[in-house]
């Protein structure tokens, strides 16, 4: 999947991928979904690790595509000896900000989520958030997770189908946008400049779920992966609730309908 560009350079889809969300970080907070606006958002995403992944206790913990430091926050604030990676740049520069703000002992590092150059059986947990659904080789990079954690170590993949668009979102985010230019519903919270909007089409079209990141395909390649006790949890409501606090009435409707989940998924002790 790679290209020679005008300049005689070997430049790839994963080159593409880390150019988009170099470009995506001055804005990634001010998004909901993305940054944890309320008390009641952080309890719920509280529950949800604890449930699947129990209390830190110390446990090390590596949040992969950590981005500003979101989701490692959470797993800090739940005891986790977190360490998070990210390949873009201007992502771990926000969040080494905001560890220093919050004077929170969370490492972060440059590195790859599909190629973590991590040791063999170094972590209790492996975290990700809006990840798989970017992967250009899941099945390697599932591997790659493996290896990195412990025996009986847990995986959790916190992602959804942001391909297919069901009829009844389709019609409220329509009906939202008409509402929006005539005044009657507030303009959502930015989300991404829309000069990106191209590069991102062209990205999602051309990694390994351009179908859409559908929970049974993911759980099933977890399972051809050797991972066992898969758990697939479609159950976000609590977290979608407190996120439509801050959208327009109509977008927090429609993303509630959405395919989105969390899989929870174990290495062989």
């Amino acid at each position: 999947m790679a290209d020679i560009n005008e300049n005689g350079n070997n430049y790839g889809l994963r080159d593409e991928i880390k150019a988009y969300w170099s470009a995506r970080a001055a804005t990634f907070d001010l998004s909901p979904g993305h940054e944890i606006f309320s008390e009641d958002e952080r309890e719920a995403w509280h529950e949800l690790v604890l449930k699947h992944l129990g209390d830190g206790a110390g446990r090390s913990a590596l949040d992969l595509a950590s981005g500003t430091g979101v989701v490692s926050h959470l797993l800090d604030d739940l005891g986790y000896r977190v360490t998070g990676l990210d390949w873009a740049e201007p992502m771990l520069e926000r969040a080494k900000a905001k560890v220093g703000q919050r004077q929170r002992s969370i490492s972060f590092r440059l590195g790859d989520a599909e190629n973590t150059m991590e040791n063999d059986n170094a972590y209790d947990v492996i975290v990700n958030r809006h990840l798989v659904w970017t992967l250009v080789d899941p099945k390697a990079a599932f591997a790659e997770w493996m290896r990195v954690l412990k025996p009986g170590g847990r995986l959790l993949i916190i992602d959804g189908d942001f391909v297919n668009v069901g009829l009844a979102e389709k019609l409220l985010k329509g009906l939202a946008d008409r509402l929006q230019k005539i005044g009657l519903l507030k303009p959502d919270p930015l989300h991404a400049p829309k000069e990106l909007m191209a590069a991102h089409n062209s990205i999602v079209s051309r990694v390994y779920f351009s179908d859409g990141a559908r929970a049974e395909a993911v759980a099933a390649m977890l399972r051809e992966t050797g991972f066992e006790r898969i758990i697939v949890d479609t159950d976000l409501r609590t977290i979608h609730r407190t996120q439509a606090k801050h959208w327009n009435v109509l977008k927090g409707l429609a993303r509630g309908i959405q395919h989105r989940y969390a899989i929870c998924a174990e290495k062989p002790a």
